[in-house]
């Protein structure tokens, strides 16, 4: 639907006030809230709010691999390199 659709909506609900000077994620939502209509978060609000915990485990895992390093453990090395390299493209996806 269109944004002026959805005001004409609104405007026919008596509880959402304002309705002209929404936009249309706002007049979404009031619909939703007016109708009874539970909105369910979205996951890549939640990615975006989690990079610095990925930065963190991606911190903890480069010490590891250097502590795998120093005890010639190669094959663990390239495991912590690879989970490394892939929470690196995460954090790309998320910001």
């Amino acid at each position: 639907m269109t944004a002026k659709e959805l005001r004409e909506v609104a405007l026919d609900i008596p509880e959402i006030v304002g309705v002209h000077g929404m936009n249309k994620t706002e007049l979404i939502s009031a619909i939703k809230e007016a109708r009874g209509i539970v909105e369910e978060k979205s996951k890549k609000s939640d990615a975006k709010s989690s990079v610095r915990e990925i930065k963190k485990q991606i911190s903890e895992l480069k010490a590891k691999r250097e502590a795998a390093l120093e005890a010639e453990d190669r094959k663990m090395a390239d495991i912590y390199r690879r989970k490394i390299s892939r929470l690196k493209k995460k954090t790309r996806r998320a910001a």
